[in-house]
């Protein structure tokens, strides 16, 4: 072996006069040679489509076919949405394999702006807030006037829900052939909030008038007759949200919702998993913006103000005195749900 002057071994490699310093090895990156970059790509060939099931990290997506009839595609969000969730009633653009066939994948890479969100949180102490439906138009609180008795707390948040998320409240009122409605309708006089009376007998004319061309969302406690009031509805619902799930994936589970034609137009979206909404993202005033005249005059509150009869410096208060007797029946039944959003627990 050769050595060098001062003995030190040579290597035993011989010189290769095609050989220079570009030729010594180096130990790849932990992290790659690909150069990072911020450029992501447009996908300007997007399909546009709608969420109409979710269940368990895949969605169904309807997008219109080649035929312009509409075709269910199973998707995956995109890893580029981050966190990002997705929810039925959301506006979004795929790529991939949008054809609807079996074992087919497409990928959810942009969802477009929310006109309207129902949001909740686990409870009043809980800071996530998810995002249970995306994009209605018409929150429909079903309640039971008897057997059993309306939870008017949970109706309260309901309200304070759809108000703060921008969707038009609807209360119905069902089993009125066993007892009064006027008792709810006594409780949120002055909110102009509509509502629809039924029983198993009476047609559903009152309530596809409101429903019809729109998109609605249904929410309502066990046994108020919810579920048989979306089965009158939406004919074959029973059997998509009772045995398969829309995209083949076994039962429906009792947290997720499901969107669901109406045979004379318009779209239902029922919600089984909804038993309570905690409020910890909304604040009076987001309620308050619901109402512009209200809002306007509570611009005079001190800062912090909960609007309640126990905030002394209230403006709403002189705004009532000042003006027609029915300013005082509105101000009293937003004062009801103000005290929603005040509460701790689940409001039933």
């Amino acid at each position: 072996m050769e050595r060098d002057a001062g003995g030190r071994a040579l290597s035993g490699r011989k010189h290769d006069s095609r050989s220079d310093e570009d030729d010594v090895r180096v130990r790849p990156s932990r992290r790659g040679s690909r150069p990072r970059t911020r450029t992501r790509p447009t996908h300007s060939d997007a399909v546009p489509g709608l969420v109409v099931a979710v269940d368990r990290g895949r969605m169904t997506v309807r997008v219109e076919g080649p035929d312009g009839a509409p075709v269910e595609v199973t998707a995956m969000r995109a890893r580029e949405l981050g966190k990002h969730g997705v929810v039925v009633g959301d506006r979004v653009r795929l790529v991939g394999d949008t054809s609807g066939r079996p074992d087919s994948l497409a990928r959810i890479v942009v969802i477009e702006d929310r006109t309207t969100s129902l949001r909740r949180t686990a409870d009043d102490t809980d800071p996530t807030e998810r995002v249970v439906v995306a994009n209605a138009d018409l929150l429909v609180i079903v309640t039971s006037v008897t057997d059993p008795e309306p939870a008017l707390g949970f109706l309260d948040r309901c309200l304070v829900a759809a108000y703060a998320g921008g969707l038009e409240p609807l209360l119905c009122m069902t089993k009125t052939d066993l007892g009064s409605p006027q008792p709810l309708l006594d409780r949120y006089a002055g909110l102009g909030l509509d509502a629809v009376h039924l029983s198993r007998e009476t047609p559903l004319d009152p309530l596809l008038e409101r429903i019809a061309d729109r998109m609605s969302v249904f929410v309502g406690q066990s046994g108020v007759g919810k579920s048989t009031l979306v089965n009158r509805l939406v004919p074959d619902a029973f059997r998509a949200t009772g045995d398969v799930s829309k995209i083949g994936k076994g039962r429906h589970t009792s947290s997720s919702a499901v969107l669901f034609d109406l045979p004379g137009g318009g779209t239902v979206i029922d919600t089984p998993g909804i038993r309570s909404f905690g409020l910890a993202h909304v604040t009076a005033d987001d309620v308050l913006a619901a109402f512009d005249e209200i809002a306007e005059a509570a611009v005079d509150c001190p800062p912090g103000c909960g609007h309640t009869a126990e905030d002394p410096d209230c403006a709403l208060d002189a705004w009532a005195d000042a003006g027609p007797p029915a300013r005082h029946q509105q101000l009293a039944g937003l004062r009801v749900l103000l005290g929603a959003v005040g509460q701790v627990g689940p409001g039933y």
